[in-house]
């Protein structure tokens, strides 16, 4: 069978990422290239890449408010519907671009493939970010899922949330491909200049910390326990903008008593360039994820690519990525229980940080794993199978 000329519709893409469904976006797009024809659909600033065509929002929509925003999602995947005209299939990602891919499919009549990263029903707190927008971005997630020719989750915890979530769809329709990492890129590389640009101690065990400020990544329940934490350690944490007002002053407050009752953080408020990340894994004891809501968790491959032990909620598709005892530690989450949950990750965190031998054993398991189970290659080639398959 001939291959495919594929449009892969998405918010993000190089320069512009921001999170694990651009990363995603970016590694799939470079290996699939390896294999057939690629387009690339996304918003924002023109690219200089060839295949890449990058859309904005209609000016009419410009109003500064959440559900203008969502307006503008909506105007562009109208435009990325329409510039995808001559492809054979059109895949989506997140429900930005979503919307793009199923008129696409109604339009063009070909088949419209869509990876879900996480669900907007499992997103509640959306709703104080985004207003009456969050109402539009479940529209363009639902009317898309429910029919699209097939799904792919990112893994068989984001599989059964589709399934519980969206009951019309099929689940002979969802497909489990795991979210993957570059092992070439991701990789240890040490660098004590780094440290100290950043306020750092060599000479003291960190517990570090990267991602947004928003509700999902729990990013509060990490400052509670820092609370518990031997003042000897280090803490530090990459956090990018507030989703909200609210979210932000409470986690400044949070910070702040930190710094006052045990002192000890590093606090790195902008997002970090992709060298800077991997050093700062690299010097990392132990790389903490909080989140209450985590479909994958892309950031804990590139933590253990980096040979950084992990501790993670057990949550979403964590357990499919963390090996209990041997790559790192789960916590249970309970949202009618945060303080068992604090309580019990401050322990785990301070076991590891008071020892750094088991905690290196633990960061080598950890990449071991990375490169046994979730190299980009094969991840290609399997999304590339259910092109054909649907086709």
């Amino acid at each position: 069978m001939a291959a495919p000329r594929v449009a892969v519709l998405t918010r993000e893409y190089p320069p512009e990422v921001y999170g694990g469904a651009g990363t995603h976006v970016e590694y799939l797009v470079r290996e699939l290239r390896r294999l057939t024809d690629v387009s690339v659909h996304c918003w924002g600033a023109p690219r200089d890449e060839p295949g890449v065509i990058s859309h904005q929002p209609w000016t009419a929509l410009s109003e500064p408010k959440p559900e203008a925003a969502a307006l503008q999602a909506m105007s562009i995947n109208l435009a990325m519907a329409a510039g995808v005209k001559g492809a054979g299939i059109v895949h989506s990602h997140t429900w930005y671009a979503n919307l793009g891919g199923h008129l696409a499919k109604l339009t063009w009549s070909i088949p419209h493939v869509l990876t879900v990263h996480s669900l907007e029903p499992l997103r509640p707190w959306k709703a104080e970010q985004l207003g009456g927008g969050y109402a539009l971005s479940m529209f363009c997630e639902r009317t898309a899922i429910e029919a699209a020719d097939g799904v792919i989750a990112v893994s068989g915890a984001v599989r059964q949330d589709v399934v519980d979530c969206y009951p019309k769809v099929d689940p002979d329709r969802i497909h489990v491909i795991h979210n993957g990492i570059d092992p070439e890129i991701y990789k240890p590389e040490p660098s004590l200049e780094t440290l100290a640009r950043f306020g750092i101690d060599p000479s003291r065990p960190y517990a570090f910390f990267n991602g947004r400020i928003t509700r999902q990544k729990g990013l509060p329940l990490l400052l509670a326990a820092a609370l518990d934490l031997d003042p000897q350690f280090q803490l530090v944490i990459a956090a990018s903008s507030p989703d909200t007002a609210e979210i932000g002053a409470e986690v400044d407050a949070l910070a702040e008593r930190v710094r006052t009752e045990r002192g000890n953080l590093v606090w790195i408020n902008r997002f970090l360039p992709r060298d800077d990340l991997i050093r700062l894994h690299s010097g990392a004891t132990v790389f903490v994820c909080p989140s209450i809501y985590e479909p994958f968790g892309l950031v804990l491959l590139e933590a253990m690519a980096c040979e950084s032990a992990v501790i993670a909620s057990r949550v979403g598709g964590i357990p499919e990525i963390v090996v209990e005892g041997e790559t790192g530690y789960m916590v249970d989450y309970d949202v009618d229980h945060p303080q068992d949950f604090t309580t019990t990750l401050a322990s785990r965190i301070q076991e590891l940080l008071s020892d750094p031998a088991r905690a290196s054993k633990m960061g080598k398991a950890g990449r071991q794993r990375v490169l046994e189970r979730f190299g980009w290659p094969s991840i290609a080639s399997r999304t590339l199978e259910l092109y054909h398959r649907l086709m």
